[in-house]
């Protein structure tokens, strides 16, 4: 905001210059125009002052008592060029003045060049000669007027500066006194109300990767910025409120569960019936299950255990070798010897969580994992049917499954994937899913992708 507003007033101020600039440019003109008016009308003794181009401004030449001069031969020099914009201004001039001239002709001619001023300097004393000099290098509009039924020309002189650096240094500095004053008050008017979002921005993502409401800032800043503040406050502790009601709740829920549950399993022993005591077995620890997923989905958010530092291959190699002494084909690829920070416990479950969805619809699952740039990539393939690219983002949130079934054989609860997923977030990481050959038309297994930001 601070850049395009001083941009902006950097091209209004350039803007503003310019036509300061063009306007004493055009009084310039005017009053040079309207000198040469009254010279040739008047025809008086005038004071001629050449500008000098000399460092010492005390000294810019010496004032000249000159006549306007009458002559008949025509004042217009060889080589020299006619200001046919400054002859249509003075001819107006004229004109209102009732003078309608016969012809009339501007040029613009150095000062030691004009015959007419050099021969009134000769008679100056000796000491005069450096100064005479100075101002002999400067310019002057020549003016010559032949009037209706006249045969010699009136001619006009009149000096004129070379622009004057005080202008432009005036222009100058009044841009940049107003660049400070106006972009510094932006500056500290922008500062106080962006110190306080920045303080609010940094608390909000500390607050997302912890929701602890410890360390919440004080409103500060103008009033709506303080409202603002007051708000996230308020919305923290909340939110803080609510999840403790939930953490709470579900506890209590787990807790009131699994007493009956075990309960249950006690209780089914008493069933003659072989085939009956193994489905209700069976239920019951699906039941278990379901709700060990739903608790660690409660608690992924809030983990109380610290991050540590854990060799990633050395987990992910434990992790599979679990399944290889359980038979199962899971096949370690290549893998690379990567340190982070991380909850090893959790990690390991979205871990188990990937595999066994691969060795459930997959027949089988490669492991590996490479550093990406600053990321370290779990990768799990299977050789099952895949899943339809609608289907994908679907299937990673709650209780959603490819099939409509909930059986632990078919896939259980459908939280395996939403678990991993709030594990993966949990670290700073993301999971994404994509068919393996999908470009083919029929995609030919699965790859899940576990991404987490190194140190």
């Amino acid at each position: 905001m601070l850049l395009s507003v001083a941009l902006a007033l950097l091209v209004a101020q350039a803007i503003s210059a310019v036509l300061q600039y063009r306007a004493a440019e055009q009084r310039r003109e005017m009053i040079a125009a309207n000198g040469l008016a009254f010279q040739l009308v008047t025809e008086p003794r005038f004071d001629f002052r050449p500008n000098s181009h000399g460092p010492d401004k005390a000294k810019r030449g010496r004032w000249q008592r000159l006549r306007v001069e009458r002559t008949s031969q025509d004042p217009l020099k060889a080589g020299e060029v006619r200001d046919s914009e400054r002859e249509a201004l003075l001819r107006t001039i004229l004109v209102d003045q009732g003078i309608d001239p016969a012809k009339l002709m501007v040029v613009t001619r150095r000062v030691a060049n004009d015959d007419y001023v050099m021969a009134q300097s000769r008679g100056r004393e000796r000491t005069e000669r450096s100064e005479r000099s100075d101002w002999a290098n400067g310019r002057m509009l020549v003016a010559g007027l032949q009037r209706q039924g006249e045969t010699e020309w009136t001619v006009a002189r009149w000096a004129i500066s070379e622009r004057e650096p005080d202008q432009l240094g005036a222009l100058i500095g009044q841009t940049l006194l107003l660049y400070v004053v106006l972009v510094g008050g932006l500056a500290l008017l922008l500062r106080r109300i962006t110190r306080p979002l920045a303080a609010l921005t940094r608390r909000v993502e500390h607050f997302a990767a912890t929701r602890e409401i410890d360390g919440q800032i004080e409103p500060t800043g103008p009033d709506d910025t303080r409202r603002l503040i007051m708000a996230l406050n308020l919305m923290e502790s909340r939110i803080a409120a609510l999840l403790n009601e939930k953490d709470v709740m579900l506890g209590a829920i787990g807790h009131d569960l699994k007493t009956p549950l075990a309960a249950l399993r006690v209780r089914i022993e008493s069933v003659e019936d072989d085939t009956e005591r193994a489905k209700m077995a069976a239920s019951i620890e699906d039941l278990s299950r379901s709700l060990d997923d739903i608790l660690s989905l409660a608690r992924v958010g809030r983990p109380s255990d610290p991050l540590e530092r854990t060799d990633l291959s050395a987990l992910l190699a434990s992790v599979v070798e679990e399944y290889e002494d359980m038979g199962e084909p899971v096949e370690l690829g290549a893998t690379q010897r990567v340190a982070m920070a991380l909850r090893a416990t959790w990690l390991r479950r979205a871990m188990r969580n990937l595999i066994g969805n691969a060795l459930r619809y997959g027949e089988r699952a490669r492991v590996s994992l490479v550093r990406q740039g600053n990321e370290a990539v779990i990768t799990i393939e299977d050789d099952g049917p895949g899943i339809p690219e609608g289907d994908i983002a679907r299937l990673m949130e709650p209780f959603a499954r490819g099939e409509s079934s909930r059986n632990r054989e078919t896939g259980g609860a459908g939280l395996g994937l939403t678990l991993a997923r709030a594990i993966a977030e949990q670290h700073g990481g993301t999971i994404s899913l994509r068919n393996r050959n999908a470009a083919v038309g029929k995609p030919a297994g699965l790859i899940a992708e576990l991404r987490l930001p190194l140190d």
